[in-house]
């Protein structure tokens, strides 16, 4: 899959195209369901597909201050797109001065004159433009004027999590932030996943016999809540099962919320200096302040058992 960041990048020979647009944070199930389409229409065509979508989340710039937990850094995002058989994703600087294009321009600056949009497939809610004044009645307006064609696709899937309510990177959001990792992957469709570079702690857990990779996430990250997890750590493309920890480590009064992941049955790791993911997949108790180290080297070793035990259950998506 090709990457672009900005419109300078996109060869300048590059021809028709399907494009959709969308912050895509996650590529949860709904996304995949307009990316699906955009992915299948460019093939009905023999073009290629283009996903749009922006840097920093428009947010940030039109509210500062108000930028959503991510879901998935773009490195991730580009790998979930190109799995869905993506062809390009363009990454677009969402500066002041952008925000200001109005609908029309917008149409012209990128879908007409740098990806020549041959359709264009969108959400029913979706908005663009300068105070988001253009919606898909417009953007199919323009389509008879300059050569393309608007599908919308009804995004809306639901399940279990959040009540029954449609799934949405909102919601994904609250349910990783409330620690309920069974309801963020039915949305997203595989376990929620934080990724960084493992750096050096205060090793507490070496000294305890279980050393954990203390990962040092992103600004924005969507961090569960704090508590013990069962859950997967991956370097350099191995996968091991984990028991993850987030949060402040009350056993010794520390005040930094930390997340930190320990390889159950890896002996001589390092990992330190290495870019890392953790996988969360389900929730297995609340941090805890114990009267004893014997009652806290206890607790861990029954963490440990209950990880091995849901992670080797697991049969899902990954």
């Amino acid at each position: 899959m090709q990457r672009w960041r900005g419109l300078e990048d996109i060869p300048q020979d590059w021809g028709r195209s399907v494009v959709t647009i969308g912050s895509y944070d996650g590529v949860h199930r709904g996304h995949q369901l307009i990316i699906g389409r955009a992915v299948a229409k460019a093939r009905e065509l023999g073009v290629p597909s283009v996903v749009v979508t922006f840097s920093p989340h428009p947010s940030e710039v039109v509210r500062p201050g108000s930028h959503p937990p991510i879901l998935a850094p773009y490195d991730r995002r580009a790998e979930l797109m190109a799995g869905l058989g993506v062809d390009a994703m363009l990454i677009l600087p969402f500066t002041a001065e952008f925000s200001q294009l109005s609908p029309a321009d917008f149409i012209v600056k990128v879908l007409v004159d740098k990806l020549h949009a041959r359709a264009v497939i969108e959400g029913p809610n979706f908005r663009f433009g300068h105070r988001a004044a253009g919606n898909v009645d417009f953007l199919r307006e323009l389509g008879a004027t300059y050569d393309y064609e608007v599908e919308v696709v009804d995004l809306v899937e639901r399940g279990g999590a959040g009540g029954g309510v449609p799934f949405s990177s909102t919601l994904a959001r609250r349910l990783v932030a409330e620690g309920d990792m069974e309801g963020a992957a039915e949305i997203l469709g595989r376990p929620h996943r934080v990724e960084g570079i493992v750096v050096r702690g205060a090793q507490r857990g070496r000294e305890l016999g279980y050393p954990t990779a203390n990962v040092e996430t992103p600004p924005h990250t969507a961090i569960p809540a704090d508590g013990v997890y069962a859950g997967w750590l991956t370097a350099d493309g191995e996968r091991m099962p984990a028991a993850i920890s987030v949060g402040t480590n009350v056993q010794f009064d520390a005040t930094e919320r930390t997340v930190e992941a320990y390889a159950i049955d890896r002996v001589g790791l390092d990992l330190y200096g290495m870019h890392v993911a953790v996988d969360f997949l389900a929730y297995v108790r609340g941090m805890a302040k114990f009267e004893s180290l014997d009652g806290l080297l206890e607790a861990i070793a029954d963490d440990v058992k209950r990880a091995r035990v849901l992670t080797e259950a697991y049969d899902g998506e990954r």
